[in-house]
């Protein structure tokens, strides 16, 4: 058996029996922990929406398609596939989207081809920076962000080099 199979359980079991130790009623703190989440909910809603509707505008209006014409002369020259350019440039702005283009590259190419690894390597080691930054950042009322994009974003540039570094 895996550890990653029994970590979750295992942390779980460790924490009721902590909070039986402690005498904290585990379900009541569940059901208010889970109370106080639904304003939190309701607050990042819009910015949800908001960058949702965004990303489809791109999908749509073929945004996405120009700019890896575009890029095609400088990712032919870095060896990186085509395939790869719309999810590098869709990745900062929504999971969903990108984890619908990594469905179509696996379809497409196969996971064990090289552009399936590269693929999955880069899904796992960037982050949606516009999404994570306009749902929390919104939440909590923060306008200005000051330097936590362009440093999510260089980042997020570091682990996709490295993992395609890696790939190869």
């Amino acid at each position: 058996m895996k550890a990653a199979n029994i970590a979750v359980p295992a942390l779980v079991g460790i924490l009721i029996v902590y909070a039986l130790i402690k005498k904290v009623n585990v379900y009541k703190a569940f059901v208010d922990g889970a109370a106080e989440a639904v304003p939190q909910l309701i607050a990042i809603l819009p910015y949800l929406a908001a960058m949702l509707g965004a990303i489809s505008l791109l999908r749509a209006s073929g945004a996405v398609e120009f700019f890896t014409g575009v890029m095609r002369p400088v990712t032919d020259r870095l060896g990186i596939s085509p395939a790869l350019v719309p999810l590098i440039a869709l990745r900062p702005f929504s999971g969903s989207a990108s984890l619908a283009m990594l469905k179509d590259i696996l379809t497409e190419f196969g996971a064990d081809s090289r552009v399936g690894r590269a693929a999955s390597v880069l899904v796992g080691s960037t982050e949606t920076v516009f999404y994570t930054t306009a749902v929390y950042f919104g939440a909590v009322g923060v306008t200005k962000t000051r330097h936590a994009i362009p440093a999510a974003l260089i980042s997020g540039a570091v682990g996709a080099a490295v993992g395609l570094l890696l790939v190869r």
